[in-house]
């Protein structure tokens, strides 16, 4: 038989560290959300955003205000210039984009960790044909002008109403979205 320690420290058998825990989830506790075509086939899942831009929704968290999407671009130019009072992570899948407030380019595999407060406006370049990249947004993107007045928002909940709207008019019912809310 043969017993090693784990990190913390506590003995277990071979057997028991292939043993699931025994005991119930917290009762309060969401269920989890696996989805095993994160970048889907199904051209209906892709919430259009502007023309040539689409979010693919992954978590739409309403009880923390955050948003997780997979952001997808057809189309060079700029997209949008945005204020974020909370942090952004970025992981960039395909493509690449950047900022015209920054010297750096975000490119396929990268990671782009986005401050607090910060403002800059989006642009792929002519030589992407597509982009998509993974973001977990916090807290809302305010849309502002080159002199930083606001001009719209999103946060996690108009997020949700996108995603009712066009999953409704597609035939996948507005209930669709419910799948990603936690």
């Amino acid at each position: 038989m043969t017993v090693t320690a784990n990190r913390s420290g506590l003995v277990e058998t071979a057997d028991e560290k292939r043993m699931p825990y025994r005991h119930p989830q917290p009762e309060y506790s969401p269920p989890e959300i696996v989805i095993p075509d994160a970048v889907p086939t199904d051209e209906r899942i892709w919430v259009p955003q502007a023309e040539n831009v689409w979010f693919r929704p992954l978590c739409l968290s309403a009880s923390r205000g955050y948003w997780q999407n997979i952001l997808r671009v057809r189309k060079s130019g700029v997209l949008s210039r945005h204020r974020h009072p909370q942090p952004v992570h970025g992981f960039v899948l395909k493509g690449k984009w950047r900022y015209l407030e920054h010297d750096w380019v975000a490119t396929e595999g990268g990671y782009v960790y986005e401050a607090p407060g910060e403002t800059h406006t989006l642009v792929v370049d002519e030589d992407v044909e597509e982009m998509m990249t993974l973001f977990q947004v916090n807290g809302a993107m305010i849309y502002v002008d080159p002199d930083g007045r606001v001009q719209g928002y999103e946060d996690v909940f108009t997020k949700i109403e996108m995603c009712k709207k066009h999953y409704a008019a597609v035939g996948l019912g507005a209930d669709y979205v419910e799948r990603f809310i936690r």
